[in-house]
């Protein structure tokens, strides 16, 4: 098999397993390719226990499988670089909570054991797009997590104007609004009120941050709805964040969201499901009284 990797140079801890990767990639004779970034932390820590066949810049690259290893943050920037490529992302959690990057570090010799005799299933998640009615995204404008629009610090509320399929209005007066794909709905959107939604779901939830009224509440679409936003402020700007990329935006900038073209594909380990995940992650449906 062909790996490309990605990783965190930032967090030192999140690699001191990265030992058992290359040991499993070594040891099942498979070649691998690493972001170059990734791969100048590694070897200023003294951590590249081995060469890799390239090194990659930018998108430009090929492989049976992306390992995500870090967090779920690193988890999002590597789905940002897989994009549309149809390369499924295997997820190494060496961070903390780590949803999106579900298996743990220490379980790397076990996981390649299971993807060589191919007992894994491919789950597909849905991708949401921004377009901006006067300008050019700064970042790519694809988010597997969530778009939200929110103010700027030091404002008041912001009202937000949703249209959904150019009818169908719902204004909130808010901090903020989240719009989220199944896979952001036990991110952002989870923590401001929003449900959990199955992966296999093909809608879109929007959440309410800090609605200013108590009838708002989180509304859940089909994902072929296409969603304009009409932000109005005192400051007369606000925040678009794409899977926690920051931009500004002027209030005379309408966004357009809707379905991407393309779908991730996470790599799912024999008997490992969503619910389990929930379980234990967020010790979903459990007693704490016991």
């Amino acid at each position: 098999m062909k790996f490309a990797i990605f990783g965190n140079r930032h967090q030192s801890k999140k690699s001191e397993n990265i030992d058992k990767l290359f040991a499993a990639i070594n040891e099942w004779k498979d070649s691998f390719y690493i972001d170059r970034s990734f791969y100048e932390y590694l070897l200023e820590e003294d951590k590249l226990f081995m060469q890799p066949e390239g090194i990659i810049d930018g998108d430009d690259f090929d492989a049976d499988i992306a390992i995500s290893f870090g967090g779920d943050g690193t988890f999002l920037r590597t789905a940002k670089r897989v994009g549309s490529k149809n390369i499924p992302l295997l997820g190494i959690n060496a961070g903390r909570l780590g949803f999106l990057t579900s298996y743990s570090a220490n379980r790397v010799s076990e996981l390649f054991e299971y993807l060589h005799r191919g007992e894994y299933s491919i789950e597909e998640r849905g991708v949401i797009k921004a377009e901006a009615s006067d300008k050019e995204l700064a970042d790519s404008p694809y988010a597997l997590n969530e778009i939200a629009v929110m103010k700027h610090e030091n404002s008041s509320m912001i009202s937000i104007e949703v249209s959904l399929d150019a009818k169908d209005c719902i204004t909130y007066q808010a901090d903020g609004l989240i719009i989220a794909p199944p896979s952001g709905s036990t991110g952002y959107s989870l923590s401001a009120g929003g449900p959990i939604i199955a992966p296999d779901a093909n809608v879109f939830v929007l959440t309410p941050i800090a609605s200013h009224s108590l009838n708002a509440r989180p509304v859940v679409v089909n994902d072929n709805t296409r969603i304009t936003l009409k932000v109005t402020s005192r400051s007369h700007n606000y925040l678009v964040a794409i899977d926690g990329r920051n931009e500004s935006c002027n209030e005379e900038t309408t966004l357009t969201l809707g379905k991407a073209d393309y779908r991730i594909k996470i790599i799912r380990i024999k008997g490992q499901t969503f619910f389990q995940t929930l379980h234990d992650k967020m010790m979903w449906g459990a007693d704490i009284r016991n």
